[in-house]
């Protein structure tokens, strides 16, 4: 199950938020210490919110290296959410204090950067440090949408999170759409249509 990892300082990269109406895409890079390990780490996904909430102090606190980065609703827009992604991916790992000698990326698809990087698929349920990132990104995207929440309301964010619940849909039809949402995405793009923004 474990993949064969390159001897080195290797960074795991991770991101949340392609599926959401609404905010940034988050990705996080995470250079875990090998001598100072965190029990308990998996798939973000997998884990409850309160196990997350857990973990992502202990990962920056343990970490030989953790960067978090994100790519805005308009950058979403303008280049689609792989490229908006793959952007933010980018940008965490420049911001790592340490030169990675390679970097996993969760998934199929790898960033353009200056080290050697793999995409792993199902990377965060098998390699410790994409899962850590993934708890990374998962959390600070998280409180991204409470901040957001607290901003807006009438959208339930903080229960849905962004993602395209039957109750958002319907918040978003009695409310409208304002700037944090995705205009690309479907159901935002379809709303628009029915009533333009002047």
């Amino acid at each position: 199950m474990e993949h064969r990892v390159t001897d080195g300082v290797i960074c795991g990269l991770d991101e949340a938020g392609r599926g959401p109406l609404a905010g940034p895409v988050f990705a996080a890079a995470v250079i875990l210490d090998q001598n100072n390990p965190v029990a308990g780490l998996a798939d973000s996904k997998k884990l409850t919110e309160k196990a997350r909430e857990r973990l992502a102090p202990l990962i920056r606190e343990r970490a030989l290296a953790w960067a978090v980065a994100s790519a805005s609703v308009e950058e979403i827009d303008t280049l689609n959410i792989l490229q908006a992604t793959l952007l933010a991916m980018r940008r965490a790992v420049e911001a790592l204090s340490i030169q990675p000698d390679e970097v996993l990326a969760d998934g199929t698809h790898c960033p353009r950067i200056a080290f050697p990087v793999r995409a792993i698929v199902k990377g965060d349920a098998t390699i410790a440090a994409i899962s850590a990132a993934s708890i990374l990104a998962k959390t600070t995207r998280d409180a991204e949408m409470l901040r957001l929440h607290s901003l807006f309301p009438l959208y339930g964010l903080d229960r849905h999170k962004g993602y395209p619940t039957a109750g958002h849909l319907a918040a978003l039809r009695k409310h409208g759409v304002i700037d944090i949402y995705r205009r690309s995405y479907a159901p935002v793009r379809d709303l628009l249509k029915q009533n333009p923004i002047p």
